[in-house]
């Protein structure tokens, strides 16, 4: 199946549990959301199935992501655990697949599992793969192992708040989007007296301008809401055309404060 490149502005499906979930999935589709974004740990991919079912729009119109936990990086798990993700979402591929977080505390080397991600692209599981919290040293090490696969995506932390600037100019310097994941900061947007100067300015949400801000990045952004009003405003930001001037005065927002930063994980850069 051909499908669609990467819509820059998708849904998150972290917490969209039950019928609750599978109402906002789908408020989402109906909103306009053309990108889903799910996870094996996320526990939602049968949620993202029903909602698209329930949709009635053609496969080809929805990009599906999906992510590999670390329990499945093992000699021949990854496959197996991509093909139960397929059946749970109710779709013979995804069109993105990757590597959720590198194996915790480095205690598999990436060739465990990297040639098993590309063996599912080959195989038709996934249309593109990527990875997920990767670091500089990572990505590079990753992309050496592919020997010419390309990597979609590095999905990582990013927002106003917190830039990740270093590995996200690596990203973009090495051809690999990145993806914000906690693009508006879980709601601490909202309290910053820039963002919200900015936002009036454009009659805007202050949660629209760090999403256009990221957009306006070349990023892809993931933002998630289980309420409608919230969902449909997000969408918003595709309408908000930022300046020069308000761009630089949102990147000097930069706290550097990471907040999602297990014990297990990376070697930050």
């Amino acid at each position: 199946m051909q499908g669609m490149d990467m819509p820059p502005l998708g849904f998150g499906t972290y917490g969209r549990k039950g019928a609750e979930g599978i109402d906002a999935i789908g408020c989402a589709l109906e909103t306009g959301y053309r990108h889903l974004d799910t996870a094996q740990d996320y526990d939602t991919e049968a949620e993202v199935g029903e909602a698209m079912r329930r949709s009635g729009l053609p496969r080809g119109e929805v990009f599906v992501t999906t992510k590999v936990r670390p329990a499945n990086f093992g000699p021949g798990a990854l496959i197996p655990s991509l093909e139960r993700s397929c059946e749970a979402l109710g779709l013979e591929q995804v069109d993105l697949a990757l590597i959720h977080w590198p194996a915790p505390n480095g205690e598999r080397p990436l060739s465990d599992y990297i040639p098993q991600l590309a063996e599912a692209r080959e195989r038709g599981l996934a249309r593109n793969i990527g990875v997920s919290n990767f670091t500089i040293a990572l990505l590079d090490e990753a992309l050496e192992i592919l020997g010419g696969v390309p990597l979609l995506t590095n999905q990582v932390e990013l927002n106003p708040l917190f830039r990740n600037r270093k590995l996200a100019d690596h990203c973009t310097a090495r051809g690999v989007t990145v993806t914000c994941y906690q693009p508006i900061a879980h709601g601490r947007i909202g309290e910053d007296p820039v963002m919200r100067e900015i936002a009036e300015a454009h009659g805007a949400t202050p949660e629209q301008v760090a999403l256009a801000f990221e957009l306006s990045r070349g990023y892809a952004a993931i933002p998630t809401s289980g309420k409608a009003e919230r969902i449909k405003a997000n969408f918003g930001a595709l309408d908000i055309q930022l300046t020069e001037g308000e761009i630089d005065r949102i990147e000097g927002l930069d706290r550097g404060q990471r907040s999602i930063d297990p014990d297990w994980g990376p070697d930050w850069d």
